[in-house]
């Protein structure tokens, strides 16, 4: 005789837990929409310096503030843009004081579990100023040396109390600092502009997560198990499509074929240079703001993006189609087919306006939506009692 199934135990949380994590959903949403509008209204070096912005907390509000300012003699300050830079940065860094607090939460069960996340957040905290003195190798070893903390813990602790997952999004947020970090000081190197967006939407994507297995709503389906197959499949082209929305716009590559849609330069298939396009590492000391790659490279990575944007949309279109025949599932489907057809018509204005900046912000807000809505469903769609 088989033995009755029973359900997964619930997590053990403080009672609100699920509303500090939605806060943080919330919070980490404005942060990659800020960012996005910070970096397409070319801000993103409006402040040289790191954490700082020209030596200050906040911003200077003008040019004779910073004069003296060692600052200065890498880029002039420009106070339309300044702010827009350090307003992120203060956004983020509230973030992380969120998700410091998720992750002690999570963990205070543990044994042990608050003195490493401490400890972790500790060694990142002694590690700012180190390098504010130009102490970059012992800057280095200290956030290197929490990152391994946190990820040691999350490997060792189970799931039951979303300890693994708090430690995680620690760590993730951490290095998304660092990203931020470089962005700066290796002047929008491409690889780490790129990879600054994904961190986010990372975060963005573990908080969702979080947030619903504490709020504890589940969907309960009989085919839930090839439903999440369906979700994971969409989730990881959606993520390789974001991956090329952030190598298109860090290669400053999102006009490469100039106002034509479909077409490219007038021609459905341009001369383009695939290899060129998609090195990813080219040195450090460059500085890549307007973007150093010729005519066909650009067109090479617009294309890419184009090309998978075609099979993105067609997936989640299908998956939105098989979440329409699923009972209860309905409002999904709509809202994941609108948000799919919103995102390509964003994508075809934004080439035909010339990219207008309202319009390329939504951009990105509109594959943050998407992902919300994967996210969501793989965290709350799950077998029968």
């Amino acid at each position: 005789m088989n033995p009755t199934p029973t359900a997964a135990p619930r997590p053990v949380l403080y009672r609100h837990f699920h509303r500090i994590a939605w806060l943080a959903v919330a919070l980490t949403l404005c942060v990659v929409v800020f960012g996005a509008f910070v970096r397409l209204s070319d801000a993103g070096l409006s402040c040289p310096d790191w954490p700082t912005c020209y030596g200050r907390a906040a911003w200077p509000q003008a040019a004779h503030e910073v004069s003296d300012h060692a600052a200065s003699a890498i880029r002039p300050f420009e106070d339309s843009k300044a702010w827009r830079e350090q307003v992120h940065r203060h956004l983020a860094a509230t973030l992380g004081v969120l998700v410091l607090a998720l992750a002690l939460l999570a963990a205070r069960r543990r044994r042990h579990g608050i003195a490493q996340v401490l400890a972790a957040s500790a060694l990142v905290a002694i590690a700012i100023p180190l390098y504010m003195r130009g102490d970059h190798v012992a800057a280095s070893a200290l956030a290197i040396a929490g990152e391994a903390i946190l990820l040691l813990a999350a490997l060792r602790w189970s799931n039951v109390d979303l300890a693994r997952a708090g430690a995680l999004t620690l760590a993730v947020i951490i290095f998304q600092a660092l990203l931020g970090m470089w962005t700066v000081t290796w002047l929008l190197k491409p690889i780490v502009v790129m990879g600054h967006l994904l961190g986010g939407l990372t975060t963005f994507s573990l908080l969702i997560w979080m947030a619903w297995r504490a709020t504890d709503l589940p969907i309960r389906l009989a085919d839930a198990p090839a439903l999440r197959r369906w979700l994971l499949a969409g989730l990881a082209l959606l993520g390789v499509q974001i991956a090329l929305g952030g190598w298109v716009s860090a290669n400053y590559a999102a006009l490469a074929c100039g106002l034509d849609f479909p077409t490219c330069a007038g021609r459905w298939w341009p001369p383009a240079d695939f290899r060129e396009g998609f090195v990813l590492w080219r040195g450090i000391g460059v500085d890549y703001e307007g973007g150093v790659l010729d005519g066909a490279s650009r067109i090479a990575i617009q294309m890419a993006h184009r090309l998978m944007a075609v099979v993105a949309a067609l997936y989640l279109l299908a998956l939105a189609w098989r979440l329409l025949r699923t009972p209860g599932m309905r409002g999904w489907a709509a809202a994941l087919a609108l948000l799919t057809v919103a995102q390509v018509t964003l994508g075809v204005v934004n080439v035909k306006l010339n990219l207008p900046l309202p319009v390329a912000v939504a951009h990105n807000g509109g594959a943050a939506l998407l992902l919300f809505a994967l996210v969501s469903l793989i965290a709350r769609v799950r077998r029968p009692h």
